[in-house]
């Protein structure tokens, strides 16, 4: 199975190799720590805009590190470009049919029937069972935009603070970028290390369920505490109603769509492997994440816009409507992911990585600080994924199957550490959830670092026993 089939367009092209360093090590960590505080200190003191604030933060990266402006200019702009080409386009699908959601009434239907089968207390557990379904074959942005308007309806109608709802579902999604193959993050480690999938898939569940449920409920309740919000009203249906709602079957299949095409693939490219095959061309093209994006969107039309029996008119103003509010956001998270690749392009990674590598301690707990380290630095759980798995696969040789798929779920826990302003996720967010920097460090990014930790605890617990 070829992973470039699995890894989004801009993903693959990071490649394995690791970057030559530009500087000596210690002037790249203080270029890396200048950067990350110059993007806080013009956010959360002089009140600019995260784009101008990552635009700057990435040239105080180069300046710092002596790199030529150019080489700086070139890396934020095209990797701004190539974020904006495929996150972008993703977060935009997914707003429009989000907004079709919503202003058909079909996520009324599905807040109604989960508010009705479920108490104010049981809800952040049906919310980290949603995230963590929706999130197995999705690339963690897609699952936040099409979580979001679900979320917020939640928050509203059971009173709840979003927090508390809506931590539990991106603890869900988060755990399965990390921890469970056929997403593309884990088989990306299983890849590079030849773990089995069978194994590193039936290790990789008994791990994600007592993390999830630590990361999601557990502390979603605790941050719901100190960061209390009021759901954006990004999503709030307009007054289009006709008095009419998708039933919840229809709602739901519709919703669960590009999921079941992205699964469908997954599960294709597991057992066919056969990059000739006819089938598989074919589910190449229709679990290829724009496209199932696309589709949902199209047949949201007519199974949402149908349902709620709106005109050609409404529809068409639903979609439009659900550009401006995210165009923001857009140019946010593209911002973070060039300043993360000013960052990689400086080789602070591969610094790390040596650094690391030179420490005598056991293997997963090596993967998971390899991966915890280049995570922190980069920004990037698929960087840190690819590099810290490269740098331990040599010493895998010999190792039972069951050892090797341990030090996936390693690397894989350590890939989703402590998410801040250098990863585009921090920002997404961040925006969807209209946070401040310091409620967004307080609730998504610790509950990153818990779902990371958690994850390692787990893995080394199982280690004692297979």
């Amino acid at each position: 199975m070829t992973l470039s089939a699995l890894v989004p367009t801009g993903l693959a092209a990071a490649g394995t190799d690791l970057v030559d360093p530009v500087a000596p090590g210690w002037q790249l960590m203080l270029a890396a720590l200048a950067g990350i505080a110059v993007i806080v200190v013009l956010i959360m003191v002089l009140k600019l805009h995260p784009f101008l604030a990552l635009i700057l933060g990435s040239f105080t990266v180069g300046l710092v590190a002596w790199e030529n402006v150019n080489d700086v200019l070139t890396s934020f702009t095209t990797t701004f470009g190539s974020t904006a080409a495929s996150v972008g386009l993703l977060i935009a699908l997914g707003a429009m049919f989000a907004k079709l959601l919503a202003d058909s009434g079909g996520a009324d239907q599905i807040v109604d029937t989960i508010v009705g089968h479920a108490s104010p207390r049981m809800l952040p557990w049906a919310m980290a069972l949603i995230g963590a379904i929706i999130g197995l074959p999705m690339f963690f942005e897609i699952g936040v935009v099409l979580l979001m308007p679900v979320i917020y309806l939640v928050a509203r109608r059971a009173r709840l603070s979003l927090v508390v709802v809506g931590i539990p579902a991106l603890a869900g999604l988060s755990a399965m970028h990390g921890l469970v193959p056929p997403h593309p993050g884990p088989l990306l480690a299983i890849d590079n290390l030849g773990a089995d999938l069978g194994t590193t898939l039936g290790l990789g569940v008994l791990v994600a369920i007592p993390t999830v449920i630590i990361a999601g409920p557990l502390f979603g309740r605790l941050a719901g505490t100190w960061v209390q919000v009021e759901a954006p009203t990004t999503f709030d249906a307009d007054d289009r109603s006709t008095g009419r709602r998708p039933n919840f079957v229809v709602t739901l299949c519709s919703v669960l769509l590009p999921v079941a095409l992205m699964v469908g693939k997954a599960l294709v490219d597991i057992l066919i492997d056969d990059p000739d095959n006819g089938l598989q061309k074919v589910w190449d093209i229709l679990g290829n994440p724009p496209i199932a994006l696309l589709l949902a969107v199209v047949v949201g039309i007519f199974t949402l816009g149908g349902g709620a029996r709106f005109t050609r008119d409404q529809v068409k103003a639903s979609l439009e409507s659900s550009l401006p509010p995210i165009a923001g956001i857009i140019l946010i998270v593209s911002a973070g992911g060039g300043f993360k690749q000013v960052l990689i392009d400086t080789g602070i990674g591969t610094v790390l990585a040596d650094w690391a590598t030179e420490r005598n301690i056991s293997v997963i707990l090596m993967a998971w600080v390899l991966a915890v380290l280049i995570r922190l630095a980069t920004g990037s759980a698929t960087i840190a994924t690819i590099t810290a798995s490269g740098l331990m696969a040599s010493l895998m040789a010999g190792q039972s199957s069951a050892e090797v798929s341990l030090v996936v779920l390693a690397v894989g826990s350590g890939s989703v550490f402590f998410s801040h302003v250098n990863d585009a996720g921090f920002w997404l967010v961040k925006e969807f959830f209209g946070l401040t920097v310091p409620q967004t460090l307080k609730s998504w990014s610790l509950m990153e670092t818990v779902l990371s930790v958690s994850g390692l605890v787990f893995t080394l617990l199982l280690s004692i026993v297979v």
